[in-house]
């Protein structure tokens, strides 16, 4: 080992602290919650549901209970496959955090949810977790599933995440426009919140810390990257091949949502605004939540913020 292997090159005490070595002290340890029948205060049963014992890769499903009890009479909903947020190094799809915001977002849209647990980095490095939420999206466009397959309408899919999970939103679609498959995934719609982007030079309105956050946490989580933090996956607006990107993502609407205080804000801003720009024949929409930090509607989901979120969010859904 070298002598400053523990040399600490990233720390972000709430969080965690990466070292030199690759080792990584993790600080924020979710509580795990156990799927369940049912919920009675949402109407929401989950269950959990692995695709693949070698890599683990398993997902959450949310369903609105009403659909279990009356199946023949309701009509099928749209499938969201969900990608949590966490930098690719935390979070799960099995957190009290996201298993409640899954548990909410399903009962409001009505939709058929998805949750992906990926696979995190330092141990699992990207592109593993793009991966696996590929895989997902594959596998519930397909109803391999009970639910899926008795309640889940496959002609109406959807993706969605936050920060990290916002990023692999992004890198989904570009995969799905350029697969080599005969019939890859039809996403109708994509909802980023608050996509974690960046570069190896701030833009305008960009805090210069945003900067280092990025290129640290992107070297760690994709050590072999081309360009380091102006790879594509990152910097999807750096110059190049991004526009091209742009234009042919897989997916026929999309929502890019910001908070006014997040460090994010100005590269989820030239995000939306090099999207609409470009030649991609989709619409996009922008919301702008303001005096809000990243990630606010999961930590204070009763919020006025959080709760016109998941309005827009579910309109969205709906079409409007």
């Amino acid at each position: 080992m070298e002598p400053d292997a523990d040399e600490v090159l990233f720390d972000a005490p709430e969080h965690f602290r990466i070292y030199k070595s690759g080792r990584i002290d993790r600080f924020h340890r979710p509580v795990i919650v156990a799927a369940g029948v049912g919920d009675d205060a949402s109407g929401v049963a989950s269950k959990d549901v692995v695709l693949d014992a070698d890599t683990g890769l398993t997902v959450r499903l949310f369903l609105p209970k009403l659909q279990l009890q009356e199946p023949s009479s309701k009509k099928k909903l749209p499938i969201l496959v969900y990608f949590h947020g966490g930098g690719f190094i935390l979070e799960s799809a099995k957190s009290a955090t996201y298993h409640n915001y899954l548990t909410s977002l399903a009962a409001a849209a009505g939709v058929l949810a998805v949750s992906v647990d990926y696979r995190l980095a330092p141990e699992h490095r990207l592109p593993a977790a793009y991966d696996d939420c590929w895989a997902a999206l594959r596998w519930a466009s397909s109803a391999q599933n009970d639910w899926l397959a008795e309640h889940g309408d496959t002609s109406r899919v959807f993706i969605a995440g936050d920060s990290a999970g916002g990023n692999i939103v992004h890198n989904v679609l570009v995969r799905a426009s350029s697969s080599a498959e005969d019939t890859p995934p039809r996403i109708e719609g994509a909802v980023m919140l608050h996509p974690f982007f960046g570069g190896s030079a701030a833009i305008e309105g960009e805090p210069e810390h945003a900067v280092v956050i990025t290129e640290k946490v992107w070297a760690f989580t994709c050590p072999d990257a081309a360009g380091g933090a102006d790879d594509p996956r990152i910097n999807p607006t750096a110059p190049g091949a991004a526009a091209a990107a742009l234009e042919r993502l897989g997916c026929e609407r999309m929502l890019v949502c910001a908070a006014g205080k997040d460090w994010l804000v100005a590269r989820d801003r030239a995000y939306y605004d090099a999207l609409a720009a470009s030649a991609w024949p989709g619409s996009a929409a922008w919301l702008e939540t303001e005096g809000e930090e990243h990630v606010f509607f999961l930590l204070k989901p009763e919020c006025d913020g959080a709760k016109a979120l998941m309005d827009r969010v579910v309109a969205f859904i709906a079409g409007a």
